[in-house]
């Protein structure tokens, strides 16, 4: 019997080839002699560099890079099993989870680190970059990445603006001359799961500026700043990223991306699946394991299960869902590719207790599970 384990991580407990290795033993411990292959996975968010990494052979790269306040900090990258591609989580160096609630403000934090992340890729030869963007804490529209890839920004001074979505109203001239060529000739990928626009009241600073440390009137003035960036960008770049679906998301990261690099934005599950190969390791098991830290009506916009679900009925192999918890309306998803969804929390136990012994519950569940599909053979 063939099983393919293909889980996201536990959020705040187990990555997702922890989870894959819990289940492994689960299998093994009731038929040894199974054919079992691991896979992580990830939806393009927190993960999304675990999940490549351990699932093509690649290694941890270590950088020092700039926070979103411009402090020298640690950042870790992937390197996957080509060694020719990258991947990136821009919160490793521009994340808002870095920052103290009180140092969060969006008028003054960039993506600097970000862009560096970049440049330590090429340096060390690859030639394609995928880059998840979620978990931001700046609104600079990109500018800071791409400064750090040598694109200049100056004012009607002719001077080199500062950083922050604060500096965005200053840019007069973009100039674009001393870019990294290795930039422009890479492959860039960007896992994107929203589809906002640039500006304007489901905009990059409308919908998430609050969450970053703007109050009302910043959030009015970050608006404009990226409505005149978009401006010259189309002006001088001949680029509209306005009204561009995703081009919002990362405080505008996304627009950047896609003006400064020519970047493409794609789904972060869509992403995950063609780098792993995911539709040859299915059409080759039997059963396939999924599951993330909690399953819920949530999980059919795009998560990780919901993913590997639908791929696995595309070759009509049966699914079974392990998850940390169950939420509201996860009944739904049976209609929607799984065979069977099930909790890890088989007890009244507190969430600190199931959070330190989740591997031992992912084990023990998908043993049970097993013996199940043992008496059923």
């Amino acid at each position: 019997m063939k099983f393919l384990l293909a889980p996201d991580s536990y959020k705040n407990s187990l990555t997702a080839l922890e989870v894959a290795e819990a289940m492994k033993k689960g299998i093994q411990a009731e038929l040894f002699e199974a054919e079992i292959q691991m896979l992580p996975m990830a939806d393009g968010g927190e993960g999304t560099v675990n999940a490549l990494v351990d699932s093509t052979g690649g290694k941890y790269i270590q950088a020092e890079v700039f926070d979103p306040l411009m402090r020298k900090r640690k950042a870790t990258y992937g390197l996957l099993g080509d060694n020719k591609t990258a991947v990136i989580e821009m919160a490793a160096a521009s994340g808002i989870e870095i920052l103290n609630e009180e140092e969060r403000n969006p008028w003054i934090t960039t993506t600097y680190g970000t862009g560096q992340l970049m440049m330590e890729a090429v340096n060390k030869g690859c030639e394609k970059i995928i880059i998840g963007i979620g978990g931001s804490a700046t609104i600079d529209g990109g500018v800071g990445m791409a400064r750090a890839l040598g694109i200049k920004f100056y004012n009607n001074l002719n001077q080199e603006v500062g950083t922050g979505g604060g500096e965005l109203s200053s840019i007069e001239k973009i100039d674009i001359s001393k870019l990294d060529p290795r930039i422009v000739q890479a492959e860039i990928i960007v896992a994107c799961d929203v589809n906002n626009l640039l500006t304007g009241t489901e905009g990059a600073s409308f919908t998430y500026g609050p969450q970053k440390g703007a109050n009302r009137e910043m959030v009015e003035k970050l608006d404009n700043n990226l409505k005149h960036l978009a401006g010259k960008i189309r002006q001088q770049l001949n680029i509209d990223i306005e009204n561009i679906e995703g081009s919002g998301a990362a405080g505008g990261l996304g627009g950047g991306l896609m003006a400064f690099t020519k970047a493409i934005l794609k789904p972060g599950f869509d992403i995950i699946r063609h780098e792993t190969h995911l539709d040859e390791f299915i059409k080759k098991t039997d059963i396939v394991f999924t599951g993330e830290g909690k399953i819920d009506d949530q999980t059919q916009y795009g998560k990780t299960p919901m993913g590997v679900a639908g791929v696995a009925k595309k070759y009509n192999k049966p699914v079974i869902a392990i998850a940390g918890t169950l939420g509201e309306g996860y009944q739904l998803l049976y209609n929607l590719g799984f065979d069977s969804i099930v909790s890890v929390i088989d007890k009244p136990m507190q969430l600190n207790e199931a959070l330190i012994t989740a591997s031992e519950l992912v084990e023990r569940t998908t043993r049970s599970l097993v013996r199940t599909l043992l008496i059923q053979r």
